[in-house]
Order: structure tokens, then sequence, then C-alpha cells
């Protein structure tokens, strides 16, 4: 084996400071939007059916596996170059608008009728072909956003998914409050989509005409089909349990699984991607120097864990309280599958975390090969763990995501630069500290709460166990490893720095 480069950090007080300000926007409005956003679904799982869920997690499968193809490779090859000339952005335009019309036929005519004799469903067809409206916005929203992220311009972007999370609250709503069922999750999320992709437009002012030339464009067209390859094979690894279980659960038992998949997957799903999509720019700007790189993904990796770690695993812990408190009661069912997918959901989050930095790297190879061997690993356990229900298919995640992750780190670390000695020692902290916490949540919940206050409402039992959690995590991170303490004050306690000397 040779010797693994020392880590460095990336000189540049000016790029330092973009990308905390891109950090900042993308990130601090995607909570607060996610705030709202959270807020408008738990109102309204608490007023729709399970069955409304699982009908529409049939319909998700489609959507999620079609729109893969929406192009978006093809952007990510403009944001990786190190100069774009106006003509290729023209030509994206114009691959993007051919894609996207050409799925939203697909969905109308072939994958509609198609998804509902598989499920057994009529009702799925008629929800997809509303939703194939959803591709003719896809053009006019991620082209313009994109360019931005080359620039690490986000605060426009981050404004307009601020609003759009409000538009898509009010709608979703709205018509829950009206009595539209199903029809519910179907429209928000066009509404979502569409004013999305208007405010981009208009604000960015992205008057671009679209070439359907593709001359001179091969760059664009290699390095985005080897992303959508890539990602194509990683829709099989993502939506294989829910198209497996969508054929042998009803409706009722679906939706509990969904919307506890939904839960548990939404910090890794709705903060890991903001987060990403910074990353992704700022890791292709010092590619050319491994040193740079790895101490960034180093230190990117051990702060998100530091998080993920005790928020999944508290979660774990505390899932009965945790669910009926933000879902109600009629979701007490999917309390233990909450429980074991919060286990599996650090894993998953890493495995995440890698993906940036192996695309800015200008490999999309290694992210396809990672993604073909997620799509045999992930049908392959769900199709054994179907067996036991519900619950089996959620230690289907415990199990198959730890093999990916493994494959995934053999492929990355000596083109990123760290070793597994390194990477070991960036997440113990965070994982002792966690895990050592949930212990002691657990054994004060079982022995103390449950036996003295019974008769705690579950959002003042969820309260106080979130709060021990918090105390009991901060202070053994604080006495066990008290430089990662001090470098997450550090990151949230903003510093200025000492000024420089003016130059004679």
């Amino acid at each position: 084996m040779g010797e693994q480069p020392a880590a460095t950090p990336p000189e540049g007080a000016d790029f330092g400071n973009r990308v905390k300000r891109a950090v900042f926007w993308r990130s601090g409005t995607q909570i607060l939007s996610q705030m709202v956003s959270w807020a408008a679904t738990l109102a309204v799982i608490r007023i729709l059916d399970p069955s409304d869920y699982g009908l529409f997690a049939m319909t998700s499968v489609v959507l999620v596996f079609l729109n893969f193809l929406n192009g978006y490779g093809f952007v990510s090859a403009l944001i990786q170059s190190e100069s774009v000339e106006p003509i290729r952005i023209r030509q994206a335009f114009g691959m993007l608008i051919l894609l996207n019309v050409g799925l939203a036929l697909i969905q109308l005519f072939v994958a509609a009728p198609l998804a509902a004799a598989y499920y057994r469903e009529p009702m799925v067809a008629e929800m997809l072909r509303w939703q194939s409206l959803i591709y003719l916005a896809t053009p006019f929203l991620i082209l313009p956003e994109a360019m931005m992220t080359r620039e690490l311009e986000f605060r426009k972007p981050a404004i307009i998914n601020l609003v759009t999370s409000l538009v898509g609250a009010a709608v979703s709503l709205g018509m829950a409050l009206w009595g539209a069922g199903v029809w519910t999750l179907v429209f928000a999320p066009i509404s979502i989509f569409w004013s999305r992709a208007i405010m981009l437009m208009v604000t960015t002012r992205f008057w671009v005409m679209p070439s359907f030339n593709f001359r001179g464009a091969g760059h664009i067209f290699t390095f985005g089909t080897a992303l959508l390859v890539g990602h194509g094979f990683f829709i099989i690894q993502s939506q294989s349990d829910i198209f497996i279980a969508g054929r042998h659960f009803d409706t009722h038992d679906l939706g509990l699984y969904a919307e506890a998949l939904f839960l548990t997957q939404l910090f890794a799903t709705k903060f890991i991607p903001p987060l990403n999509e910074v990353a992704f720019p700022a890791y292709a700007r010092i590619q050319h120097d491994k040193g740079k790189l790895a101490y960034s993904f180093l230190k990117a990796v051990r702060l998100i864990m530091l998080v993920a770690f005790p928020l999944y695993l508290g979660m774990a812990v505390t899932a009965a309280p945790f669910v009926a408190t933000l879902m109600g009661d009629k979701w007490l069912e999917a309390t233990p599958i909450v429980a074991i997918l919060a286990l599996a959901m650090p894993v998953a989050t890493l495995q995440f975390l890698f993906q940036p930095a192996i695309n800015a790297l200008g490999l999309p190879g290694i992210t396809m090969r990672n993604s073909i061997a997620g799509a045999i690993i992930m049908p392959l356990v769900y199709l054994v763990a179907i067996r036991f229900g519900a619950t089996g298919l959620a230690w289907g995640w415990l199990v198959s995501f730890p093999l990916l992750l493994a494959f995934t780190i053999y492929q990355a670390k000596p083109h990123i630069g760290f070793g597994i000695g390194q990477l070991f020692s960036t997440i113990v902290p965070g994982f002792g500290a966690a895990l050592a916490m949930a212990a002691m949540v657990w054994l004060f919940d079982r022995y103390l709460v449950e036996v003295v206050m019974p008769w705690l409402p579950p959002v003042a039992h969820l309260l106080l166990l979130a709060a021990t959690g918090v105390a009991a995590y901060g202070a053994l991170l604080w006495f066990g490893s008290r430089a990662t303490a001090r470098e997450v004050i550090d990151l949230v306690v903003r510093r200025k720095p000492p000024a420089e000397p003016q130059a004679s």
C-alpha cells in the first residue's frame, strides 16, 4: 500500500468564505423551508390515511425511476468543467427540453397503464398522468440553478426555495382540509416545481435560446451519460424496496412502511443533498490537490456525522413517543419500523457524502459501479426480507447498506486521498458519544420515566427524552473529544479573523 498524502486545508480566505456563505444560504434557508414543509407534511399526515400514502408510494417509484433521465447529469458536466462556453449552456438546455418532453409522453402513455396493472390499482394511472406535468417544468428549473451553483451563488435559489416551500405548504394544507385525499399528494409537488421554475427563470433572467445542434458537446454528453447510467442503477437500489413491497403489501401496510422510511430519511434526504450541492463545486475547485481535497472531505464527514449519529440513534430509542407526537395515534403501528430504519440511516448518510467528492474528480465511473453494486445488493436482500413483513424489510437496510458502504470506501479512498485509519478516527468521536447517549436515554426511559411517569403525554415524553439526550451527548463529546467539540463551536460561532497588516 502506498503512503497516504497528508490532508491539508485549502488555502485562500476568499475561497473559504465563499464556501461558508454558500453553506449558510443553502443550508440556513433549507432549514427554514424544511420547517415549513415538515409542519405542513405532519399536519397533512394527521388528516390523510395510511392507504393514501400507500397509493402515492406506488406512483413515486415510477416518478423517481423516470426522473433520473431528466438530464441533471448533463448540467453536472457544466458545474464540473473549469470553464463553460455560452454555446454549451444552450446545448445543455436543448438536451434538457428533449429529454423531459419525452419523459412526460412516456409516463402519460406507457408507464401509467403499466404501473396500474402491476400494482392492481387503477387510481395509480390517473395520478401518474397528472404527475407528468413535473417533467415539463424541469428544464426551466435545474439549468439556471446549476449555473448559479457553479459560481457558489446560493442566495437567490435559497430564497426561492423558501418561497416555493410556502406555496407547497399552502396547497397541501388547503387540499387536505378540503377533503381532496390522495390528490393532495399529487398536486402539492406540481405546485412546487412550477412555481420554482417560474421564479428561477424570472429572478435570474435566464433568457437563453436552446440549441438542438449538439456538435462539440461530447464532454457534456459523456460525463452526463455516465452519471445518468450510474444514477439509473441508484434508482433501482433506492426504490426496489417500495417496488417489491407494493406487490406484496396492501396500501395500508405499504403506507406505514413508506412514511416510516420518509420520516427516518428526513436528515439524509433533505439536509445532505443541499450540503452536497455546495460541496460538489467546492471540491471541483481543489480537485487537483489531493491533500486539500482529503482534508475538506474528512472535515465534512466529521461535522455532518456529529449530527447524524446522535439524531438517528436518539430516534431509535425514542421511536414510540416520536411517532405518536409527529404522526398521531393511527400511525403507531409504524413504531418498530422507524426504530429499525433509524439504526441504518447513519450508514446511509455516510454513503451519500462520497458522491460530490467522486463527481468533482470527474470519475463518474466510480459512482456508476457503486450504483450497480447497490442495484444488485439491495433487491436481493429485500426479496428475502419481504417474507418477514415491513419490519423484515426495515432489517434489510441494516444488512445491505454496510455492504454497499464498504464497497464505496474501497473504491473512493485512493482517489480522494484518505486512509481507512483517517476515516475511522474521523467518525469515532461522534459515534462513541452518540452510542453512549442512546444507552443512557434508553435506560432513563425504561427504568425511570415509564415507571414513575407513565401518564406523560407523547409530546412531553419526547421532549424529556430529547433534552436528556442533548445534555448527555454534549457532555460526552466535551469530555471525551474536546478538540472535536471546539471545532463544532468554532463553526457555529463565527469568529472574526485577525486583521492582516497593510502592505507598504
